[in-house]
């Protein structure tokens, strides 16, 4: 089954709460002078139809991006949160996550993701194993699993990849890495920007 750039939507899910990083704004933080943000929109903007935004504060901050940021519409759901946001707000049958503390990163995954899901999604495992958000879902019947897992409360998202029957795209010698501790930042040469308006 064939994607076309009309189908599909990035949904950039940065609505943690980053305890670890003193609760920095990892969309904000910036490396080479550029934000997390803006980078992997740049990455995909022409391979997708609508650029979305899972966050949970300084939604107007990312206006001037062209794209749109969507609050969790119930809290303290983890990532499911997200995905339930992005779901509900995208008009596009698919749906292209990814987690916006991404660090090793190209457009070369989106394509690979279309190319290995049959008609079901599929997700990436990485030498570090599964990575459950860096993810193409079918946006009806995520919708539909997501609104099933709320309601029997099960809230892991390899859980919800299981029943929706999604592939696992397989890919050696890669490791997406994060931004999760002061150390990482410092690893991978980013910096914060935490304020709005800069």
């Amino acid at each position: 089954m064939q994607c076309t750039r009309a189908d599909l939507s990035l949904g950039l899910l940065a609505g943690g709460r980053a305890s670890r990083l003193g609760g920095l704004d990892k969309a904000w933080l910036r490396r080479d002078g550029e934000a997390q943000v803006l980078r992997l929109t740049r990455l995909y903007r022409e391979q997708v139809a609508q650029v979305w935004v899972s966050a949970n504060r300084d939604l107007e901050r990312y206006c001037p991006l062209g794209v749109h940021a969507v609050a969790d519409t119930t809290p303290d759901l983890g990532p499911l949160g997200g995905l339930d946001a992005l779901a509900a707000a995208c008009t596009t049958p698919w749906l292209f996550t990814l987690p916006v503390d991404a660090v090793a990163i190209d457009g070369r995954l989106l394509p690979a993701l279309i190319a290995a899901q049959h008609g079901q999604g599929a997700y990436a495992v990485d030498d570090d194993g599964a990575q459950p958000l860096f993810a193409l879902w079918p946006v009806a019947a995520l919708r539909m699993a997501l609104a099933q897992a709320f309601a029997q409360r099960r809230l892991a998202v390899r859980e919800l990849q299981a029943g929706l029957g999604m592939a696992a795209l397989r890919l050696d010698g890669l490791r997406f890495g994060n931004l999760n501790r002061p150390e990482d930042l410092l690893a991978h040469g980013f910096v914060a920007d935490d304020a709005p308006g800069r």
